[in-house]
């Protein structure tokens, strides 16, 4: 089969079309979505070499449960041990032992077919198309900073980014009633947080409003001092970043004004589909395009989501 593999650099490859293993399904790959995670690794991320990829739609080909062939799907990539304590109280993106789909240790879906366990499969609703769908992923990331933490209505909340992630946060954030502010740096992907119902606005150094929550999900490590200068005394900052680079933390800031820091990261499936499948997110803004197998060169020129047709 074809696929995009990492190793130095990004190459299109002939590799064997992977062997499907017991409790696990073979699916073919509709259409893949690239995230910022996936240009962090080739920047050294993780160290990962091999098929980079996490964000997919497919149809399931072959499994020992039958009720899954044919099915439109998306899949968790998290794939834990599930035997330790993390997987038995149902935290398997916490194992010790895990492996993660294109990031670690796991060949990912960037390529005509992918195998990961059933257990992992969700069904794909039949009014979210595969251009929708192919969001999952990173929906539910979104949606994992309300299972963190309490956000009300009446809370100032600000986004530190522009990018995909974060207009999927502004809109998530925005379901419990908060119009919350979005700071970023890219004239015309503030203007469509503000079509999305965000107040967007420049990031500059020396904000005056100070904010309860800050949500940093610039993947830039500027994004985090940004956050810091936000900020007000005993809120908290949300990181949803993942990048190389490591940054220099303010420290006595973070223990003079009591700040609280959250790290979030992978979210739950099921209310991301339900999102999707009740209208309640609008994802098509975030396409910046659709192309085939060369689209990674593409995402690193400052676009939005950019989409891997594998049909």
């Amino acid at each position: 089969m074809k696929a995009l593999l990492f190793d130095k650099s990004i190459s299109i490859a002939e590799i064997p079309k992977p062997a499907r293993k017991s409790g696990e399904a073979l699916i073919k790959v509709l259409l893949a979505g690239i995230c910022n995670t996936d240009l962090e690794i080739t920047r050294g991320y993780m160290g990962y070499k091999g098929v980079i990829g996490h964000e997919f739609v497919g149809v399931v080909e072959d499994s020992e449960n039958h009720s899954l062939i044919n099915k439109r799907v998306v899949g968790e990539i998290n794939f834990g041990c599930g035997r330790c304590e993390y997987c038995l109280s149902g935290l398997e993106r916490h194992c010790p032992n895990r492996t993660v789909l294109g990031i670690q240790d796991r060949q990912g879906a960037f390529a005509q077919y992918v195998s990961i366990p059933d257990k992992n499969i969700y069904h794909i609703p039949d009014n979210v198309p595969d251009n929708q769908a192919v969001f999952v992923e990173p929906l539910a990331a979104a949606v994992e900073i309300l299972e963190q933490v309490k956000i009300e209505p009446t809370s100032l909340v600000a986004i530190v980014g522009d990018g995909k992630l974060a207009l999927l946060i502004l809109q998530v954030i925005q379901l419990t009633g908060n119009r919350c502010f979005l700071f970023g740096k890219h004239k015309e992907k503030l203007e469509i947080a503000s079509q999305l119902g965000g107040k967007a606005l420049a990031a500059e150094k020396g904000s005056s409003k100070k904010f309860d929550f800050v949500i940093e999900a610039s993947g830039k490590k500027e994004g985090f001092d940004f956050a810091l200068d936000i900020i007000k005394p005993r809120g908290t900052i949300i990181l949803k970043s993942t990048y190389q680079d490591k940054t220099n933390m303010n420290f006595a800031k973070i223990v003079i004004d009591e700040i609280n820091i959250t790290g979030s990261r992978c979210g739950p499936f099921a209310p991301a589909l339900s999102l999707l499948e009740k209208k309640r997110v609008q994802v098509e803004p975030l396409i910046s395009k659709i192309f085939p197998f060369r689209a990674f060169v593409y995402a690193q020129k400052n676009s939005l989501k950019v989409l891997i047709d594998f049909k």
